[in-house]
């Protein structure tokens, strides 16, 4: 079956209350020549949103079964911890 198409209302849902509002906000005071410009960013954003979300339902799936999440995985933990620690001490 086909998507819906974009529609303001439609990316609204997707982006979630925060986004949404500064969604409607860029929408809303726009030059109308501009329009079709923000209207595809934010549809861009939404679409991301969509896919992202349906990709940890399905991974969270793996991990219900207790199987192993399919990909090649690089653990960064040590390298976040890293730059968080260096954020913190430069701060």
């Amino acid at each position: 079956m086909a998507q819906a198409p974009w529609t303001i209302e439609r990316i609204c849902e997707a982006l979630g209350s925060l986004l949404a509002g500064r969604f409607l906000g860029e929408i809303n005071r726009a030059p109308a020549h501009e329009l079709l410009g923000v209207f595809a960013k934010w549809q861009q954003i939404a679409a991301n949103t969509v896919a992202a979300v349906d990709r940890a339902h399905d991974l969270a799936q793996y991990d219900e079964r207790g199987e192993e999440l399919p990909g090649e995985w690089i653990d960064a933990t040590h390298r976040i911890l890293d730059e968080t620690g260096a954020a913190r001490g430069a701060a």
